[in-house]
């Protein structure tokens, strides 16, 4: 049975709009990936970190993996675009973080879900918005949550 899983996207290195729709393409043609929509780009401001802004999405996916094997994949690809983890929060070419799956909540030492702090980033939020305009997390609504974000700088880019 597939599982409705939601993922950031994200990068601040290199062609950043180009990586994202690269990674969207090796998405789709993941095994075990049945569909992948995507909400549109945003710029953002770098939150909790230094370095250039971000080139920010949320992609909904329709998948058979579970979350652990889904995780590997994601890494997979945000190696093959040369995603190094120098220290936390370092500048990437490539971010894939799962956000949600189904209604699962998880925490080990790999993978916590729902994602812990994509409450309080309007550049989860806003593009989560976008695909998925009815959900709540934790009983509060996205707009109540991008409200307690209303300092973080972010915009929709052109498509």
């Amino acid at each position: 049975m597939a599982a409705t899983a939601y993922l950031g996207l994200g990068s601040n290195l290199g062609d950043s709009a180009a990586q994202l729709r690269a990674a969207v393409q090796e998405l789709r043609a993941t095994a075990g990936v049945l569909a992948c929509e995507t909400s549109p780009f945003y710029r953002s401001d770098p939150v909790d970190a230094a370095g250039p802004d971000f080139v920010n999405a949320v992609a909904r996916i329709e998948t058979t993996l579970e979350p652990l094997a889904l995780l590997d994949a994601l890494q997979a690809i945000e190696l093959a675009h040369g995603r190094m983890r120098p220290y936390r929060n370092a500048p990437r070419t490539l971010d894939i973080d799962l956000l949600l799956y189904d209604a699962l909540r998880l925490s080990s030492p790999r993978l916590t879900l729902p994602h812990p702090r994509m409450r309080e980033r309007a550049f989860v939020l806003m593009p989560l918005r976008d695909l998925a305009p009815d959900l709540r997390l934790d009983g509060k609504t996205l707009d109540e949550l991008l409200a307690c974000c209303a300092g973080q700088s972010i915009e929709r880019l052109p498509e």
